[in-house]
C-alpha cells in the first residue's frame, strides 16, 4: 500500500514515491520518440498503485514530455494526481516570457491549472536574471488567477545561494538533488533541513544518481550492502535512506519500465521515517564514504566556474567523469555523456582560456581535468 506525507505547509497529501517523466520508454533510444502506448501503461499502473505526484518539465524528452502527459491523463486520471512542471529559467528574457511559457505548458498538459509550478534548475545566474525581470510578480499573479496552485523551485548551485533563494519568497516547495553520495553536494543535508524548517515541502531528485547507484554497483560496495542482516537491493537502500528523513516528502524516480516501477512500489510500502536502525545508518554512511573516495574530481557543483565563454558545462562534464570513476562502466557513462551534453557543452569545446580556474573555490585544474574528460569519454 502506498504511503503519503503532507507536502510542507501546503497540507496536500502526496505519495512518498513520485513519478518522474524524464526517462519514459522511447523508440530507438531517442528521447524525443516516446513510446506513447508503453509510457501510458506505465503511468497508469503507477497512478492505479497510488502514486499521485507526477513530475515533468518543459525540456524533458526534448519538449515532448508535457504533451505526452496531457494526453495520458485523460479519462479521469488528471483528477487523481498532482502535476508538477517547471518554468525553463534559461529561456526567460522578459517578464512576458514567463506568461508565454506557462500558457503553452497549460495547453500541452491539457489542464486549466498546474498544482506545483517550479522555477527550473535555479543557480545564481538564473536567479539574478529572473528576479530582475519580475519573477515574484509573475508567481503571485499566476497563483491569484488560479493558473498555478503552489510555487516552488528546483535547484543546482551552492548552499549559500540555496539559502538566499529559500528566504526570498514564500515558496511552498523545493526540489533538490540528494542521495547517499551527495549529502554535501549543492543544497546538501544542511539545505534540506533549512528549507524544511522554513515550512517548504521537500522533493528529492536523483535518489540513485540517474540509476547508477542501483545498476552499476562496484563489488566492494556490494559486499558492504550484503553484510547487513536485513537484505535490500541497492535501489531499496537508496530509497529507504531518503524516506528515513521525516523532512523528505516525495522522492522522484524516472522509471522506464514495469520492473523498475514494481521494485520502487514495493520499497515504498516500507518507506516510514525513522525506520532504519543505527547499524543500517552506519552501513549507509560507510557506503557513501566509499563512493566519495572513488571520485575522480572533487567538484561540488557550485558553478562558480560558469559561464564559460564558449559554453562548456564544466560541472556536468565533471559529473560524468566522476560517474565513470565511481561505477567503472565507461560504455554506459560515455553513452549518457553524449546524450546529455550534446555537441555544444562537451569538454572538447574548451579553448583553454583559463577564466574558470581563477573562479574555482576548490582550485581544481579545470583545463587539465576537462582534457581527462575528453580522453575518457570522447575518444
Amino acid at each position: 500500500m502506498m504511503l503519503y506525507r503532507k507536502l510542507g505547509q501546503t497540507g496536500e497529501r502526496v505519495s512518498i514515491l513520485g513519478f518522474g517523466c524524464m526517462r519514459l520508454p522511447v523508440f530507438n533510444e531517442k528521447p524525443e520518440m516516446i513510446d506513447q502506448e508503453k509510457a501510458a501503461q506505465l503511468l497508469h499502473y503507477a497512478i492505479d498503485s497510488g502514486i499521485n505526484y507526477i513530475d515533468t518539465a518543459y525540456p524533458y524528452h526534448k519538449g515532448r514530455s508535457e504533451s505526452f502527459l496531457g494526453d495520458a491523463l485523460k479519462d479521469g486520471y488528471r483528477e487523481m494526481v498532482y502535476i508538477a512542471t517547471k518554468l525553463p529559467s534559461w529561456d526567460i528574457k522578459s517578464r512576458e516570457d514567463m506568461d508565454i511559457y506557462l500558457e503553452e505548458q497549460l495547453r500541452k498538459l491539457n489542464t486549466d491549472h498546474i498544482d506545483f509550478y517550479l522555477v527550473h534548475s535555479l543557480n545564481s545566474d538564473y536567479w539574478k536574471n529572473l528576479t530582475e525581470l519580475g519573477l515574484f510578480d509573475f508567481l503571485d499573479s499566476a497563483i491569484d488567477d488560479g493558473r498555478i496552485k503552489y510555487a516552488g523551485f528546483s535547484f543546482h548551485d551552492d548552499n549559500e545561494t540555496f539559502r538566499e533563494i529559500v528566504d526570498a519568497y514564500s515558496w511552498s516547495l523545493c526540489q533538490i538533488q540528494y542521495n547517499i553520495v551527495d549529502e554535501y553536494y549543492q543544497a546538501g543535508k544542511d539545505g534540506l533541513f533549512y528549507a524544511a524548517d522554513k515550512g517548504l515541502g521537500i522533493v528529492i531528485m536523483e535518489p540513485m544518481r540517474g540509476g547508477c547507484l542501483a545498476e552499476m554497483v562496484p563489488g566492494d560496495i556490494r559486499k558492504v550492502w550484503d553484510s547487513c542482516d536485513v537484505q535490500r537491493s541497492p535501489a531499496q537502500w537508496c530509497l529507504e535512506y531518503l524516506w528515513d528523513y521525516k523532512e523528505v516528502d516525495v522522492v522522484l524516480s524516472g522509471m522506464s519500465n514495469i520492473k523498475q516501477l514494481e521494485m520502487n512500489l514495493k520499497a515504498a510500502e516500507n518507506g516510514y521515517s525513522g525506520l532504519l536502525t543505527t547499524e543500517e545508518r552506519n552501513i549507509i554512511s560507510k557506503v557513501g564514504d566509499m563512493y566519495r573516495t572513488k571520485l575522480a574530481v572533487d567538484c561540488g557543483g557550485c558553478r562558480y566556474c560558469l559561464p564559460c565563454p564558449v559554453g562548456v558545462n564544466i560541472p556536468l562534464n565533471f559529473k560524468y567523469l566522476n560517474n565513470a570513476s565511481i561505477f567503472n562502466n565507461i560504455e554506459m557513462t560515455r553513452k549518457n555523456y553524449i546524450n546529455h551534453l550534446g555537441n555544444e557543452r562537451k569538454a572538447s569545446k574548451c579553448t583553454g582560456c583559463g577564466q574558470c580556474e581563477s573562479r574555482c573555490p576548490q582550485h581544481i585544474p579545470i583545463i587539465k581535468t576537462l582534457q581527462k574528460v575528453v580522453d575518457v569519454l570522447e575518444k
